[in-house]
């Protein structure tokens, strides 16, 4: 422990940080101030950030607290830069999951939604939504999150539900939205139609199986890991160009077990490379058969309900396809029409992300949005600079999904979501009605039983939120957004789908400025966490047992543009040393009298370490400051915690007692209280609590939330202070190398002269390095008994040192001995392996060359210690 750790307290400054009994009544405080409620009258430039909205039923996991932590250091340092920020937060009403956690809640029970009914079931949901929904918000209180909770919002509130239905009418209206059947992500569990981002892939053991279609010349072999599928087949389909199938193309085919003939199409579309260079059509349960369907004019033949369960006639009806995928192959091996069987075959299976059911590609009669011209608009945007993504190197990724993008499937069959405002009519009307028109009524008129897709509510999320389509203050003053925030895993889903929505309804005005793209947080050996793998790390529990400051650090250091990030609990632990390292420097500063009362002395009033500390600080604001604007987070921790651990608690602070010791108190006093004040801002965006503990202390000022951010002077660096320093840090290094050598113990005194410092410009700096080093001043008995000599740019410093009455020579010397031992060992064994020709012949180049340099270590270990027992006297 050093002097540092135990710096007596300042009794208006408790002796450890806490941050359990601090952090929730400080963060209370500044919401009752209204320190995070934004003012679209001010005059300050606007600076906004939309939270990326969490499921209402969700609860605060690793992604969240690293993407919220990177959004407050933004609206932090804004705010303190002169900004009028406004970080709106929100949930999102999650419609699948939500709808299933209230149904597995009605089945404890007994019941179902259809028990209910649906204006029932949707009452309960509210109801659930309101005992579970404020969950999240409050985990946010606890990270520190600098919300405007005056303006929080769900996406299903009433005004959101109003933008909901604007957008859809005026894009029904402009024909952007369509119905039309297509092949859709089905899961048979939920009963609705799913999302990409919805389903999860897997490689799942299964089984290729290959059929022979027909018989003789005319026969032709298909493989299909769904055989059951089969049933539903309408055409066989080969590349135009294969010569092996050309005598076939434009005749028909038997299709087994089924009597009906199918004709064999030519398609570009199949791969004559893979597998048969034949592949079966099967439209109404494939996205790519659908297609080839449409160019050929097959029929759609849907062999399964809504539960995947075979309706086609036949044995196989009622079967679940599970069940007839082998009931089917074995009617197929029975008449001879299996060629081969390859079990089991890995390949990618879709999961429904909610339940884990296996999803089934189906017709069905959906909703759509024409994508083409909105996600042009899109991709324009980013191509001409209105938004710039970070990393730039995300752009591609951006433009592969808007220059590709399909039609998207926006409707859900579900309860619980906005229900699509669309009426028909007992004579085949079809009426879609926006907010402010009044709905059909009568006999036989009947709303739209699907709701939207909860990514169509959330993709209004930037404008909608601000009181769109109303022309609010808020919308005027904070509308485009300044910086999205998210992990780029949902660069499509979500980023994608807010552009189009923006630029279409904002008159072609982006809806953020800046996106940045954030990675996965991963365990430390790199993997996702999951549940299942038991890898899984909760910021909550962090956040109990290291405080806020120290999760948010934690995740800040590893947070760059477009990158995963790896956390461990040992890091953790790292920060919130970092925090009590934070906590004892300014307890020992204010102890000594740490101001911000008196102006900094002129410069020529200040010791080289004083110059040097402030120009490393100045430049530590330019470093800062350039990373922010970057989104380098993590670059601009590691300079904050180098410069506040190394350079001001590890140097300045040692060089600071000596100086206040040797008279000059007022200048010390005066530099400890600017830096830490500047150092203190700096730190703030990263580690709210502890910053706003320390810096009030410190100044006597309201509040860190809404103080100045600090400027760098731009001034040229003192390079006679700094080559001051850096040869004070090299003599002290190389002192406390050389006492470890001699066997010294570190917190050990030791009688000892510096020799020839005036001549390398040290002279100023030979009291710190005495009392860095624990050198006393010799006396009339001194006797040299070690000497160091250390090299410096203009020349040398002789250290001298009288070991005599410190350290046990006997012991020493035991000790010395016993190393000296091993090192030989070292040296023989690893002699022996290289002078083995057997195992130089097998041995790889990197084993080899291991065992060299351990050999090199063991005789560079041999001759220090004999040089280091050479030198003990005698006992």
């Amino acid at each position: 422990m050093t002097e540092l750790d135990t710096a007596p307290q300042r009794p208006d400054l408790p002796a450890a940080w806490t941050p359990a009994e601090v952090e929730a009544e400080l963060y209370q405080r500044w919401v009752d101030r209204g320190y995070f409620t934004a003012d679209p009258s001010s005059d300050k430039p606007p600076f906004t950030i939309v939270l990326p909205p969490p499921n209402v039923n969700g609860s605060l996991h690793m992604g969240h607290a690293l993407n919220h932590s990177v959004m407050d250091a933004l609206t932090r340092r804004r705010r303190m830069q002169g900004y009028e920020v406004l970080w709106l937060p929100g949930t999102d009403h999650a419609g699948i999951a939500t709808q299933n956690a209230v149904e597995r809640s009605l089945a404890g029970e007994g019941l179902s939604r259809h028990d209910l009914g649906r204006e029932k079931f949707v009452e309960r949901v509210w109801e659930w939504r309101e005992e579970v929904g404020g969950r999240i918000l409050g985990q946010m209180r606890r990270l520190g999150d600098g919300v405007d909770w005056t303006r929080t919002r769900f996406t299903m509130d009433e005004g959101l539900s109003r933008a909901v239905q604007t957008i859809f009418k005026k894009m029904f209206d402009d024909g952007l939205i369509y119905q039309a059947e297509r092949i859709i992500n089905w899961c048979p569990r939920c009963q609705t139609a799913l999302s990409d981002i919805e389903v999860d892939h897997s490689d799942d053991d299964g089984e290729l199986v290959s059929i022979r279609y027909g018989d003789g010349e005319s026969s032709i072999v298909v493989a299909t890991t769904r055989a059951e599928t089969m049933l539903g087949d309408t055409a066989v389909a080969v590349h135009p160009d294969d010569e092996r199938y050309q005598h076939l193309i434009g005749t028909e085919v038997e299709l087994p077990l089924t009597g009906r003939r199918i004709p064999i199409v030519a398609d570009e579309h199949v791969d004559p490379k893979f597998g048969t260079g034949a592949v079966k059509v099967t439209p109404a349960h494939d996205p790519n058969d659908f297609e080839i369907g449409q160019r050929h004019g097959l029929p759609n033949l849907t062999i399964m309900d809504e539960r995947a369960t075979i309706t086609a006639h036949g044995p196989f009806e009622g079967l679940d396809r599970f069940e007839a995928r082998p009931a089917v192959v074995a009617a197929l091996r029975a008449e001879g029409r299996i060629v081969a069987e390859k079990r089991p075959y890995v390949h990618a299976v879709g999961h429904c992300s909610r339940c884990d059911t296996v999803v089934e590609p189906r017709l069905s009669l959906q909703w759509w949005v024409k994508v083409e011209g909105i996600a042009a608009a899109a991709s324009a945007a980013v191509r001409d600079g209105r938004t710039k993504i970070h990393p730039a190197e995300l752009n591609k990724r951006y433009f592969d999904w808007t220059d590709n993008l399909h039609d998207w499937c926006i409707s859900r069959q579900l309860w619980w979501g906005h229900r699509i405002p669309v009426w028909y009519g007992p004579n085949g009307e079809v009426v879609c009605v926006g907010p402010d028109d009044e709905a059909p009524t009568g006999e036989g008129w009947r709303q739209d039983e699907d709701v939207l897709d909860t990514w169509f509510s959330s993709g209004l999320w930037p404008f909608s939120t601000l009181g769109w389509p109303d022309e609010t203050e808020d919308l005027k003053k904070f509308y485009p957004t300044t910086v999205l925030s998210t992990g780029y895993d949902i660069l499509f889903f979500w980023v994608v789908r807010m552009m189009m929505f923006g630029l279409y309804a904002m008159g072609e005005t982006q809806p953020f400025d800046h996106v940045f793209l954030h990675g996965l947080v991963r365990d430390q050996y790199g993997k996702k966490m999951s549940k299942s793998k038991g890898n899984g790390i909760d910021p909550l529990e962090w956040m109990d047992r290291y405080g806020a400051d120290a999760t948010r650090f934690t995740l800040l250091r590893g947070a760059n543009p477009g990158s995963d990030l790896a956390v461990a609990e040992e890091w953790a632990a790292g920060s919130r040393n970092f925090t009590t390292k934070l906590w004892n420097a300014t307890r020992f500063a204010l102890s000594n009298g740490a101001t911000v009362a008196r102006p900094l002395p002129s410069r020529d009033e200040l010791t080289a370490a004083d110059r040097w500390i402030l120009d490393t600080l100045d430049e530590l604001v330019s470093t800062v400051d350039t990373n922010f604007e970057a989104f380098q987070f993590s670059r601009a921790c590691e300079a904050l915690y180098s410069f506040t651990w190394d350079e001001f608690c590890d140097w300045y602070l040692e060089i600071a007692k000596v100086q206040i010791s040797e008279g000059r108190v007022e200048a010390t006093q005066s530099v400890l209280g600017h830096v830490l004040d500047v150092l203190l801002r700096l730190l703030h965006p990263a580690i709210p609590f502890i910053t706003e503990t320390l810096w009030t202390t410190l100044t006597g000022e309201e509040s860190l939330v809404i103080a100045s951010w600090p400027q760098a002077s731009g001034g040229e660096r003192d390079l006679d202070a700094l080559a001051q320093i850096e040869g004070l840090k090299k003599l002290v290094t190389e002192i406390r190398r050389f006492r470890s050598e001699q066997g010294v113990k570190p917190g050990q005194k030791v009688v000892g002269k510096v020799r020839g410092a005036c001549c390398v410009g040290l002279v100023d700096q030979v009291p710190s390095v005495r009392s860095i080093t624990r050198l006393t001043e010799p006396g009339d008995e001194f006797t040299v008994s070690a000497t160091l000599e250390v090299g410096l740019p203009k020349g040398a410093v002789k250290v001298e040192l009288d070991l005599s009455g410190t350290i046990d020579v006997a012991a020493e010397r035991k000790r010395l001995e016993k190393d000296l031992a091993a090192a030989k060992k070292e040296l023989d064994g690893t002699t022996k392996k290289l002078g083995n020709e057997a195992f130089l012949a097998k041995a790889p180049a990197e084993v080899k060359a291991k065992i060299e340099e351990r050999k090199a270590a063991a005789e560079s270990d041999i001759i220090r210690i004999n040089e280091r027992l050479a030198a003990l006297p005698e006992a």
